[in-house]
């Protein structure tokens, strides 16, 4: 564990969730060969698009509705829409063939194992303090069994912008019963979660789990208040402060 800057009184967490709590990684990566998969074989006009035709159509999307980039689950939909209008699809074809592409990945979208260490450190934490989820990802929570640690779990897209904007933040904080001030952020992202959360008022703690140094790291934005390398470091400096 680093320490960076000094810590206020922790009075409630709040914690991303993919690549914090587990490696999402893995899950990601079979969620979109599933899809393609699909794709290539529930509508084989699909194989004339290469792996970067399929980023193009992704980047103009954003590039036409910025909105949608905030929420993953719409601009899967939205890809999917415009790929196959650019087949010839009529615009109802295109609407319903998207949405069942988007319902195959969301249905592997949260087959994976989350460790033990998270479920036991998160057990310990709810037990002391007040937890809030905030991610821009589109987990389900219920099935991995992480829901019942948080007060809420709030997703970029239905709850407001992504981070690293405020509206997840804010919200989260409404919910907490202290100011952001005593709220300890915990995320893997070092502009989306700790440059975000200094800016918006909490403190921060990075979860380094490439072992990186921070002073080597590109997206380093500014100092998070400390560094840890997995969950359980979180458990005894919380206790201590439990008991301040």
């Amino acid at each position: 564990m680093k320490f960076y800057r000094s810590l206020a009184p922790i009075k409630a967490l709040t914690f991303d969730l993919d690549d914090t709590l587990y490696d999402n990684r893995p899950v990601v990566a079979r969620m979109e060969a599933e899809v393609l998969s699909w794709l290539h074989r529930e509508h084989p006009q699909t194989q004339r698009f290469r792996a970067e035709q399929w980023q193009e159509i992704k980047a103009a999307v954003s590039r036409k509705h910025p909105a949608v980039c905030h929420d993953v689950t719409l601009w899967r939909e939205k890809q999917l829409q415009t790929a196959f209008l650019q087949l010839g699809y009529a615009p109802a074809e295109a609407r319903q063939a998207a949405k069942e592409g988007v319902a195959v990945a969301l249905s592997w979208r949260s087959r994976l194992t989350v460790p033990p260490q998270t479920h036991q450190v998160l057990s310990a934490l709810a037990g002391e303090f007040p937890l809030v989820a905030i991610t821009n990802g589109n987990v389900d929570t219920k099935v991995l069994g992480l829901d019942v640690y948080f007060k809420a779990v709030l997703q970029a897209g239905p709850d407001g912008a992504a981070k690293p904007a405020a509206d997840l933040f804010l919200l989260a904080q409404s919910m907490l019963p202290c100011s952001p001030a005593h709220i300890l952020h915990v995320g893997d992202h070092l502009i989306k979660d700790v440059a975000a959360a200094n800016q918006h008022g909490f403190m921060s703690c990075w979860i380094n789990t490439t072992h990186r140094s921070l002073y080597r790291n590109a997206k380093a934005r500014s100092l998070p208040h400390l560094e840890i390398r997995e969950l359980r470091q979180l458990l005894p400096l919380l206790q201590a402060h439990s008991q301040s």
